[in-house]
């Protein structure tokens, strides 16, 4: 009976209204209390509904679970028959993934754009003087320049090159203490229009330093001299300085010929020339000369070197440097480069190297494997300078390899001329 009353709410409320009329005709019962037990059977009644009706008590209960301890397996809680109820979702207190994955991908962009190196902004200008045929190149200002100095701050000028072209460059005062520098300084670059498609404007960002190498915060360079007018009349440019580490320093550039005899066993290695070198000297030249190094299983077998060259920055050799070396340690060996500044008073200093063998990387590699696949031809190919530190690194991993394979025979020694 009591499951039907429970079912069915508005009978049971019928019926407990009719027993109260029933006994309301019993002149034994008085009519206060005959009111007291209908009020009273009517709050039974609607508490019933309540509790089997009302979506706020599933709500209610739903919230309660949230901050339960999980040890207490909320989900296997027995609320009974009044409680089987469905559930009707709320955004409200509910944790939604999507958006939190949605602002996660935005922070994660947000860091990498933070992450990233800023350079800062350089302005400058291009015009073309078609009388006297020369490229005016205007460097304007710079904006938002990284911090160089423990003060916070840099000491930034500008040097310009008009690509391929490497001998005449140009450089900019240098602004102490600023990330906001303003220039404001022409330049001219003697060219032909019809040249002016194949070059290329190389603006390289530089922290002056006093006492140590200077410090490049970033370069920019651009392809198109027309990207964004005829240069007929002056235009200005805003471009983002792209980043660049010290290693990018343009040291220079040499150029050698390599020749190999297998019958012989002889490797010839022609300097031919330099050309673009730093300038080491108060001058602001060089007394260039150039070391070859043999080296095998990370050791230096041989080392010869050229004439020195006085007060240049492009000198010009033409020297033969020969090797003998049996055919079977050609893939053990290697040729170390370096270009020093001699000095009369003090240690000569090195300019800039590079590496030649199976082991190198990039054109130092190619270069070498060329030379084999060309036997008795002499191969000759312009090669940058590396800093020293960079090439060493390279250097000691790549020769860690050859460790295992046995230490190399000794070269023949060097034959007359």
């Amino acid at each position: 009976m009591a499951t039907e009353k429970e079912k069915y709410p508005m009978a049971s409320m019928g019926f407990l209204e009719a027993a109260v009329k029933i006994s309301h005709t019993s002149p034994d019962i008085p009519a206060e209390v005959q009111l007291s037990m209908r009020e009273h059977f009517l709050r039974r009644t609607q508490r019933m509904q309540r509790q089997t009706t009302e979506p706020a008590s599933s709500t209610r209960h739903s919230s309660f679970k949230r901050h339960l301890p999980r040890q207490m397996q909320v989900g296997s809680l027995d609320l009974g028959d009044d409680y089987d109820v469905d559930e009707q979702p709320t955004s409200i207190g509910r944790i939604k993934p999507e958006l939190y994955k949605q602002m996660t991908t935005e922070n994660d962009e947000s860091g990498n754009s933070k992450g990233g190196k800023n350079c800062g902004k350089i302005n400058y200008s291009l015009r073309y003087d078609y009388e006297n045929e020369m490229l005016l190149v205007k460097i304007l200002k710079a904006f938002d320049l990284p911090a160089k100095d423990l003060c916070g701050s840099s000491d930034p000028y500008v040097k310009i090159y008009l690509l391929p072209d490497r001998k005449q460059k140009f450089q900019t005062r240098v602004h102490r203490k600023t990330l906001n520098p303003t220039f404001d300084e022409s330049f001219q670059f003697p060219v032909p229009y019809d040249e002016l498609p194949v070059r290329k404007l190389h603006l390289t960002v530089f922290d002056f330093d006093r006492f140590s190498r200077h410090d490049m915060i970033g370069e920019v360079i651009l392809d198109n001299l027309f990207e964004v007018s005829d240069l007929s009349r002056e235009t200005s440019i805003w471009k983002d300085i792209q980043y660049a580490t010290s290693e990018s320093v343009d040291l220079g550039e040499i150029m050698f010929s390599l020749c190999y005899l297998p019958t012989a066993g002889r490797l010839t290695l022609t300097v031919i020339k330099c050309r673009n070198l730093k300038a080491m000297d108060i001058t602001g030249y060089s007394d260039p000369y150039v070391k070859v190094s043999l080296i095998c299983d990370g050791r230096r077998l041989k080392k010869k070197k050229t004439t020195i060259k006085k007060n240049t920055l492009n000198p010009t050799y033409n020297e033969a440097i020969i090797f003998d070396i049996p055919p079977e340690s050609m893939d053990q060996v290697s040729l170390h480069i370096s270009v020093m500044d001699y000095d009369l008073v003090g240690h000569n200093e090195i300019i800039g190297v590079c590496r030649l063998g199976s082991g190198a990387e990039g054109l130092g590699r190619d270069h070498w494997n060329e030379m084999l696949a060309y036997p008795r031809k002499p191969i000759a190919h312009w090669h940058p300078l590396l800093e020293p530190k960079k090439s060493e690194k390279e250097w000691k991993a790549r020769t860690a390899s050859f460790d295992s394979q046995g230490s190399c025979p000794s070269p023949k020694p060097p034959s007359s001329p």
